[in-house]
């Protein structure tokens, strides 16, 4: 049922779309031939007439379209219509053909807003995007160092390695990618460790073999895992310029932990011995509040598992929305934070910093949009269908043939070349766009259906 309802509002927020270029085009007095609900894929549901203009309800709702007598020459009941009638799209002023391409976007942002100051009206409050999290309990049988840290229960985490904890995600990303042993080690910190081996074995050759003993360095904690802003936000992909352990150094590493000395089991080299002694754990650094007091607690370590040991309570914080003037200021406040997240998501897309291969569309959409209904309610599904109407938005005024954006691109073009453009050539352009956007989508539906199968989602 919750997927059916993130169904109807997506589908709500594409005639909003379509909502906008119609009303703007019957503005200037323009015809429209054919206003679609859905995409022309599969069964006609119901179709109509209102005025001079068809209405079509298609069964593969999550589309739409708006069509005017320019695109639609077969059509019988606009093939008596002038070439030069103002009711043609082609006809009207450049700025008026440019109102009615960014009406769609235009109704898409004013519907977003509506939508979210709907919400703060209604239930009083807004989400902050923030949360509290606190530690509620300690699980004795993982092996860490917390319980012996300092850390207590109660205590407030404001933040990790620097880094200010906003949610439950960032503390237990910033955990488990300092996990002992986690099979990564800095190329300095290995050849450092070479260079102590030598020191310690000046006998030593560059091989070790079976039953031969040899000293060894004092294991060092390895430097503090330290990210980005955008990384803990989730807007962009983690990476690290570290080397990875083959699976010999990694078992290697467990034989040689808190050792002085080393006789070897079987033949190494010493560069595997120094890559599985420069493997220990990435220290934390916590800063708890209690009573009103910010204290730091250093040096703690994680489980070999990559846990910590900690139970956590995160509680939202919501912004309380008293009076209209709130209900304005808040849901401005919180498009535009959001806008900007989604703004910079796109651009680490482009950049390339976000793989391809997580980028989701419609089909995982509505699965997260159903579950964050059913787990947190209306409030949380509504202002999600606020944040698409933004993206769609944003997507639709990209400079990309076949999108909004290009027809308005090509209306600049016109603009500076100070004619109109080859009309065959635009469409052959668009054509061509409008098929690698179809493939970007098939490829995007594929990439929601594999993270469904696979529970990544």
């Amino acid at each position: 049922m919750n997927i059916i309802i993130m169904l109807i509002l997506i589908s709500l927020l594409v005639l909003v779309h379509e909502l906008g270029h119609y009303l703007a085009a019957r503005a200037f007095g323009i015809q429209v031939s054919h206003f679609g609900i859905g995409l022309p894929i599969g069964p006609v549901l119901y179709e109509t007439k209102c005025g001079d203009t068809k209405i079509t309800i298609h069964a593969f709702l999550l589309g739409g379209y708006v069509s005017f007598p320019d695109d639609d020459e077969d059509n019988e009941d606009i093939k008596d219509l002038p070439l030069d009638s103002p009711k043609r799209f082609k006809n009207k002023k450049p700025w008026q053909k440019a109102v009615v391409v960014s009406a769609g976007v235009f109704a898409n942002v004013v519907f977003a807003m509506f939508l979210v100051m709907f919400c703060a009206a209604y239930y009083h409050k807004l989400p902050s995007s923030k949360y509290d999290v606190y530690v509620s309990d300690f699980s004795p049988e993982i092996k860490s160092n917390v319980m012996q840290s300092g850390i207590e229960k109660g205590d407030k985490i404001v933040s990790v390695n620097g880094s200010t904890i906003t949610n439950s995600y960032q503390f237990i990303f910033l955990v488990q990618k300092s996990k002992y042993f986690d099979g990564l080690v800095s190329k300095e910190t290995v050849e450092t460790k070479l260079k102590e081996l030598k020191k310690l074995n000046p006998n030593v050759g560059e091989n070790i073999k079976a039953g031969e003993e040899i000293k060894l360095p004092k294991m060092t904690v390895e430097k503090q895992l330290n990210v980005s802003d955008n990384v803990l936000l989730g807007i962009e992909k983690y990476k690290t310029n570290e080397l990875e352990l083959s699976k010999e150094q990694k078992q290697l590493a467990h034989l040689l932990e808190n050792k002085n000395e080393f006789v070897a089991d079987k033949n190494y080299s010493l560069n595997d011995i120094a890559y599985a002694l420069s493997d220990s754990y990435k220290p934390l650094s916590i800063t708890v509040l209690r009573d009103n007091k910010e204290l730091t607690f250093n040096d703690i370590k994680t489980s070999k598992d990559g846990l910590l040991g900690v139970k956590l309570q995160v509680d939202e914080i919501f912004v309380p929305v008293k009076t209209p003037l709130d209900v304005i200021t808040h849901s401005w406040d919180y498009l535009v934070v959001n806008t900007k997240l989604m703004l910079l998501g796109l651009w680490q897309l482009v950049s390339g910093k976000i793989p391809l291969s997580d980028m989701h569309g419609i089909v995982a959409i509505t699965k997260v949009g159903g579950d964050i209904i059913e787990n947190s309610g209306m409030l949380k599904g509504l202002l999600l269908s606020a944040i698409i109407s933004i993206d769609l938005a944003i997507i639709n005024l990209l400079p990309i043939p076949a999108l909004d954006g290009g027809h308005l691109m090509f209306l600049a073009l016109e603009k500076i070349v100070g004619r109109e453009l080859d009309e065959k050539i635009v469409e052959g352009i668009s054509r061509v766009f409008f098929m690698l956007l179809i493939l970007l989508m098939i490829y995007v539906v594929f990439n929601d259906i594999f993270a469904l199968v696979t529970k990544q989602l």
